[in-house]
């Protein structure tokens, strides 16, 4: 697989607070939400008001991490892909900036999957799919590797996710995404912007008709890398299944009905390794 580190994912503008469906800007953007998620399985979405945001909760999530390990291990969840389920009282304030985050990267992702089921004529599932999905908010923190060359940070894999929205928090860069044509393309979002990425769980609710994006992290020299995602998934017991209309003769059903939570009780050691790297469509695959 080869490395492009010139090239660039698509960067479209969502700063406009007055975008409405089917407006003509809205039309327009959605054609670029399609055409980059087939290219790219992400894009860079521009989005002006979360440069307010960037700074306090890049503070809140230095307070988190600097917290000792005693008292982190109070707040830890046994279920899979889970960390710290609840900040301490002592962090109470951040709370208030991380709310205000999440609402913000929430309003965004709706908004994005209500594009993405107008381009294939599916928008009667948007009520379905929302109200079926579980927002996760998890902080990153990557640790210097103080070397000068590129290091593997985070193994190659695909998110379970329906979306995933990232937020890099300094000027620490090392994400890299597989394109279509096996290129790895060097993600350098600008500070008001979030990587969009298509999870595997969407992706085989649409049948496969858009790529789950393959993505590592590759660190270099000695600075720590923050960043911060909001996580879209499918909630436990709701049945994941391809909608009849990506289904005909020429267009088969690609994957079986399956419950995310489920997966992740069987394959969650695998993920976390990037064993395979579609261990989803793996699992439910026809």
């Amino acid at each position: 697989m080869s490395s492009r580190t010139g090239a660039k994912v698509p960067v479209i503008d969502f700063s406009n607070q007055n975008l409405r469906p089917s407006s003509p800007e809205w039309d327009l953007l959605k054609f670029q939400v399609r055409e980059a998620l087939e290219e790219y399985s992400c894009f860079e979405a521009s989005f002006d008001q979360l440069l307010e945001l960037r700074q306090p909760v890049l503070e809140a999530l230095e307070q988190l991490f600097d917290l000792p390990s005693q008292t982190k291990q109070l707040c830890v969840s046994d279920k899979p892909f889970r960390a710290y389920s609840w900040p301490p009282s002592r962090l109470y304030e951040s709370i208030k900036t991380l709310a205000s985050f999440t609402q913000l990267a929430s309003g965004l992702e709706k908004t994005i999957l209500r594009m993405i089921l107008e381009s294939f004529g599916l928008e009667k599932y948007m009520d379905e799919l929302v109200d079926s999905t579980n927002n996760h908010l998890r902080a990153m923190k990557y640790g210097r590797t103080n070397t000068s060359e590129p290091t593997l940070g985070l193994p190659a894999h695909c998110d379970h996710t329906t979306m995933t929205l990232l937020c890099q928090l300094n000027e620490v860069q090392g994400l890299v995404i597989l394109n279509k044509n096996g290129e790895w393309i060097n993600i350098n979002p600008s500070p008001n912007s979030f990587v969009v990425m298509l999870g595997e769980s969407f992706s085989v609710w649409l049948n496969g008709r858009l790529p789950s994006a393959y993505h590592r992290l590759m660190m270099k020299g000695n600075e720590t890398r923050y960043s911060i995602g909001l996580f879209a998934r499918p909630r436990g017991g709701y049945l994941v299944k391809v909608p009849k209309e990506l289904v005909d003769d020429k267009n088969p059903m690609l994957f079986k009905p399956f419950d995310l939570e489920e997966f992740l009780k069987i394959y969650s050691p695998q993920a976390v390794q990037g064993a395979t790297k579609s261990t989803l469509k793996a699992y439910c695959s026809v």
